[in-house]
């Protein structure tokens, strides 16, 4: 799709008015390790049973939960340590009716002699070509001229979109030369600049007004105020430990975290080969931590209905989270549920058999 011919399909969202309400299919797929987006049907029929109108999605991750709760008519609370995560959410959950228009793609795609070559430097030969490194450079400066927050998080929204999908597997742990990953798809095809087009148009689409007031938080969920906004069900899908390898969103998604924030008080590890940043702690991550970090949690959200989205292959078991939940509620059922994660390219893909748990107490 051209430039011209997006200026004229965005301006068409000037003219349209964005009250209605969509559908959470409609919600775009982003690559993320652990993501809920296809068990988001069975979710919403479990969460239909309780009567609550007000709801903390606790670690939203990609957004797609907190999305559909909004499309469920709750007033929703989302909250993510991660900055990228609160970035997807305060555009897509919190942002009631601002879209990109024709004007605001023409301040982002601006030419000036003041852009920074931060990108450009850091990230040479490590991902993306030295057009594109230019390009995100580019758009990341001119976002900043959009006085509207929402836009703001509309156009960095449709960027990190843009960066997974250019990704080989969506990660960022893998470097240098990309051939080897490139299996002929579309998205390794396209430039990043084509990609963004794309998803300006696709978060414009999404984009509608539930005619309440939803909330993006950026923080430790420990630190959320349970008493100030008195949730009535509490959605929790924490990081967990696995039986092998690690949890570490930093590690796969640090690029897109960094570009979020445009590395804002974020220290890069440059004797890591993809320039990672320093690790966010999380007792999640740690077989001595977790258990207690589950307690805490449980207890911190006493006074509300607690859901736990968990899945088999993680640490503690499902009996241990069970007991622990029963300290608090009186009411806990268990709902499984089988689910294959994918996760690789189209040549090799690892398919990882698990039971998803949805463990409700009230």
């Amino acid at each position: 799709m051209s430039i011209a011919k997006l200026l004229y399909k965005s301006s068409q969202y000037e003219q349209v008015d964005s009250f209605y309400k969509k559908d959470h299919h409609e919600y775009p797929l982003i690559r993320y390790m652990g993501s809920k987006y296809k068990l988001l049907d069975w979710i919403k029929e479990e969460l239909s049973q309780f009567d609550f109108d007000t709801v903390l999605d606790a670690f939203s991750g990609s957004g797609a939960v907190s999305y559909l709760l909004k499309t469920m008519n709750k007033t929703v609370y989302s909250n993510d340590f991660l900055h990228f995560s609160h970035i997807l959410a305060t555009a897509t959950t919190e942002n009631q009716n601002e879209k990109i228009t024709s004007s605001d793609l023409e301040i982002l795609y601006q030419e000036n002699h003041q852009v920074p070559d931060f990108i450009q430097k850091t990230f040479k030969g490590i991902f993306y070509s030295k057009d594109e490194l230019y390009f995100l450079d580019c758009i990341s400066y001119n976002m900043n001229k959009l006085k509207n927050p929402y836009k703001r998080a509309m156009a960095m929204a449709a960027l990190i979109r843009s960066c997974i999908k250019k990704q080989p597997r969506g990660v960022f742990t893998i470097s240098g030369n990309m051939e080897k990953y490139n299996d002929g798809r579309r998205d390794l095809r396209l430039t990043l600049e084509e990609h963004f087009r794309e998803q300006i148009e696709i978060y414009n689409d999404i984009v509608f007004d539930s005619k309440l007031e939803n909330r993006s938080f950026n923080g430790d969920i420990y630190d959320f105020d349970e008493k100030i906004y008195h949730p009535d069900l509490v959605y929790l899908d924490p990081p967990y430990v696995p039986r092998s390898d690690d949890n570490c969103y930093v590690k796969r998604y640090h690029f897109i975290e960094g570009l979020s924030k445009y590395w804002k008080d974020e220290e890069i590890n440059y004797n890591t080969k993809v320039h990672k940043i320093n690790k966010k702690y999380t007792p999640f991550s740690y077989r001595r931590t977790a258990t207690e970090a589950f307690e805490n949690l449980f207890q911190k959200f006493s006074d509300s209905i607690i859901v736990l989205s968990y899945s088999s292959n993680g640490f503690p078991d499902l009996e241990t989270l069970v007991q622990l939940l029963e300290k608090y509620k009186k009411d806990v059922i268990v709902k499984k549920r089988d689910h294959k994660y994918h996760f690789g390219n189209h040549k090799s893909v690892t398919r990882s058999q698990v039971q998803e748990y949805l463990i409700m107490g009230q």
